[in-house]
Parts: C-alpha cells; structure tokens; sequence
C-alpha cells in the first residue's frame, strides 16, 4: 500500500510546485489544499490502514477517497479547458 500511497503523495506535491514555479497562481491554490491534505496524512502516519480495522472505518475512508477523486477530476478538467482555451487564444 505505502508503494502506491507515497508516488501519489509526491506527485501531487510537484504539481503544485511546478504550477507555482511557472506563475500558474491560480492552479497552485487550487492545489494546495490537497497537497497539505496529504502531508498531514503523511505526517501523522494515517495514510498507512490497518487491514484488522479496515471494514470498520470503511464508509469513512469511501467518502474520503471520493471526494478527493472529485477533486482531481474538478483539476484536471480545469486544467484541459485552460489549455484549450490558451491555444485558441494563440491561433486567433
């Protein structure tokens, strides 16, 4: 679990440094909140699960899991209109 946890953990944390380091402010706020989501995970030690523990904290995690699916997909929808958008600006 902890060789899939942590890639997607440092991941999304390049991501938000590199929106910010290319002066994409906007994407890089957008991105914040997940990633101190994920360090706080990570720092606490609660991004490990309990196999004994797992169906009892099921639901939880679920809706956890989901919301922050959502949220990805909210900026990477984001992200492909912005493109979009940028090229056609670039064409006309």
């Amino acid at each position: 679990m902890k060789a899939l946890v942590v890639p997607e953990f440092v991941g999304q944390g390049v991501l938000g440094l590199l929106y910010l380091f290319t002066g994409h402010w906007f994407m890089a706020l957008l991105c914040s909140p997940c990633t101190y989501y994920n360090f706080r995970l990570y720092s606490r030690g609660k991004h490990e699960i309990d196999v004994t523990e797992a169906y009892n904290i099921l639901q939880s995690e679920k809706r956890q899991r989901l919301f922050k699916l959502g949220y990805i997909i909210f900026l990477l929808v984001l992200s492909v209109f912005w493109l979009a958008y940028t090229a056609w600006e670039d064409i006309e």
